[in-house]
């Protein structure tokens, strides 16, 4: 009998190979077997619904492979997380014709034990598994209108509240070219890391991802590498999400304390004098007549509040009472039901953007340098543009799931066209919110200087259009912030143990960890522009610039087809991420 690392059936030239990455097993054909044996969970923090389904291509070159145990979340609680006995015995003895087969070429495993297409399962290295969809003409089921809005409602995260905020430390005009630049960049990239599967012709690399690409070039560093970048940008994103959480749930319990007790706490800040009030949190402006500045006058029972409801001391650990318990469920299952408000929300704030500008108006002038003379605007181009370009660098970040949402691409051969549409869809997006706040932001009698990370900041908490905002994504995030706990544990405690869920105790230290890191930031430094451009800098070096480049160098030099041009224009995409991550400490 074979062991249970060895594959059942291979070509003759993947016999031993290490770093296949997929495995395949069928399901017994009775009613109680034909659900998949794991729950379907998604690969990246901006969720997707899309399913996942094989590409076009003869089935008969997709080879199934055995299923490691360590690769399977067993589950008592879940019915739809466990695997038969009758899969067991099948793969048991598909793996026996493997071991004949791998000793004598001429016994050929019979048809009959190769699973039908319609009773395959598709194993991810993570230990998820999905059935695959495998259509009456062999290829995805998705038309490109459901594919392009896949890609942009994925790659639509928290980035877009910093857009605004970008654009001022990058200057107007300046800012602007930069998200055309860094998006244009980023697509390149990506398709970089679409086409790198076809490099490699001696191996069936239909059912790959983009880390398994990294893993057959680079080796163990490519695995292990790959698996640390994506723990940066997985554990980053759920430190911003911590610190919106804690900002919106600190403003809604502003809104309803101000609300029961009639109290205008914009009185404290700078603000318009309008019915569109807009403030400045943190100011630093000279004061004219338009600008209101009421004084303090804080009752006892204010001031109480005020030490038990604090942005920065309480609230924060208020959340992990709420957040913490979510995280040692076994299965994300539930919150993954949610998907569909991450559209809806960036929807509604494109709504508000719209509404405030036609409200507000446009405020602005164009002075191509710094000018001590006029403090409400900001120059066309500041020094202080690898904040934005950090920031999009993440915000334009798909290239570890692109290869399997556009597996569900029903014309395979439109998927460059699609995904060129997608990212000028992104593009027009964050140019959209980014440009019509930074525009319309009242200047005089505020400075563009205050815009904040999160642009929702710069309106009071009694706002309705933002009150509805913020309780929508504290929402939302509520939901996704498990999500991405679970994809943490499911890389990270696999990886090291074998076992997704190797005990309460393992997942619990963990999630105190990935929590403790949220709690401590929003503390210490809750500026989500900033936390999004080191993580988006640092993740981006590796699986956007350095990565894809380095792979289409190999292969070329390979291929005996390197050119100098190439060397040259890939060099400086490499340079232009490492440059990305070093600007972020020094600006």
């Amino acid at each position: 009998m074979a062991d249970e690392t060895s594959p059942l059936i291979m070509p003759p030239n993947r016999r031993g190979d290490a770093s296949v990455t997929p495995f395949f097993t069928s399901v017994n054909t009775a009613a109680d077997d034909m659900r998949p044996l794991l729950t379907r969970v998604y690969s990246e923090p901006q969720l997707s619904s899309s399913r996942l389904q094989t590409d076009s291509g003869d089935f008969k070159s997709r080879r199934p492979f055995h299923v490691k145990p360590q690769n399977i979340v067993n589950s008592d609680d879940d019915a739809q997380e466990r695997v038969s006995a009758q899969v067991l015995a099948l793969n048991k003895r598909i793996q026996y014709y493997g071991k004949l087969s791998a000793a004598d070429l001429s016994l050929i495993p019979p048809d009959h034990v190769i699973p039908a297409p319609d009773e395959i399962y598709v194993y991810s290295p993570l230990g998820t598994a999905f059935k695959v969809e495998q259509p009456a003409d062999g290829v995805g089921k998705n038309p490109s209108i459901v594919t392009i809005f896949t890609i942009w409602n994925t790659m639509m995260g928290t980035s877009i509240l910093s857009m605004p905020w970008g654009i001022k430390q990058a200057g107007f005009t300046f800012g602007i070219i930069l998200i055309f630049l860094m998006g244009l960049l980023t697509l390149y990239c990506c398709y970089r890391v679409l086409t790198s599967r076809k490099t490699i012709s001696d191996i069936d690399t239909s059912t790959w991802e983009f880390p398994d690409v990294c893993k057959f070039y680079f080796g163990s560093f490519g695995q292990w590498s790959s698996l640390l970048f994506s723990m940066i940008s997985l554990v980053g994103a759920m430190i911003v999400y911590w610190v919106l959480m804690s900002n919106f749930l600190f403003n809604t319990g502003i809104f309803i304390y101000d609300f029961v007790h009639n109290i205008n706490m914009t009185d404290d800040v700078p603000s318009t004098n309008g019915s569109e009030k807009v403030i400045c949190p943190y100011p630093e402006i000279p004061k004219t007549d338009d600008l209101i500045v009421g004084p303090s006058n804080s009752s006892a029972g204010q001031t109480a509040f005020a030490e038990w409801w604090s942005k920065t001391k309480t609230v924060p650990f208020y959340l992990v009472v709420l957040i913490l318990p979510l995280l040692n469920f076994k299965s994300a299952s539930f919150f993954a039901r949610f998907n569909v408000l991450g559209t809806i929300s960036v929807v509604y704030l494109v709504i508000l953007v719209t509404l405030k500008a036609a409200r507000l108006g446009f405020h602005l002038e164009f002075h191509w340098f710094d000018t001590k003379a006029d403090n409400f605007f900001v120059p066309e181009f500041r020094v202080l543009f690898p904040q934005l370009t950090g920031v999009l660098t993440l915000a334009f970040f798909i290239h570890n799931c692109i290869i399997t949402l556009l597996k569900s691409n029903k014309n395979q051969e439109n998927n460059v066209r699609d995904l060129s549409i997608a990212y000028l869809l992104v593009c027009l997006t964050y140019l959209y919110v980014g440009v019509l706040i930074f525009a319309s932001f009242p200047s005089p009698p505020l400075s563009k200087d205050c815009i904040e990370p999160n642009f929702l900041d710069n309106f009071p908490s009694g706002d309705i259009m933002a009150v509805i905002a913020r309780v929508f994504l504290l929402f939302q995030m509520t939901t996704v912030y498990p999500l991405l706990g679970y994809l943490v544990r499911v890389q990270l405690l696999g990886q090291l143990f074998g076992k997704t869920y190797p005990s309460v105790f393992h997942v619990l230290i963990l999630n105190i960890l990935v929590v403790g890191a949220g709690v401590a930031m929003a503390q210490l430094y809750p500026n989500i522009g900033g936390i999004i451009r080191y993580s988006g800098a640092t993740c981006g070096l590796a699986f956007v610039f350095v990565y894809p480049s380095l792979i289409h160098i190999i292969a070329l030099y390979r291929q005996e087809q390197l050119r100098w041009h190439s060397v040259l224009l890939h060099g400086l995409l490499i340079v232009a991420g490492l440059a990305n991550l070093i600007a972020q400490f020094i600006t």
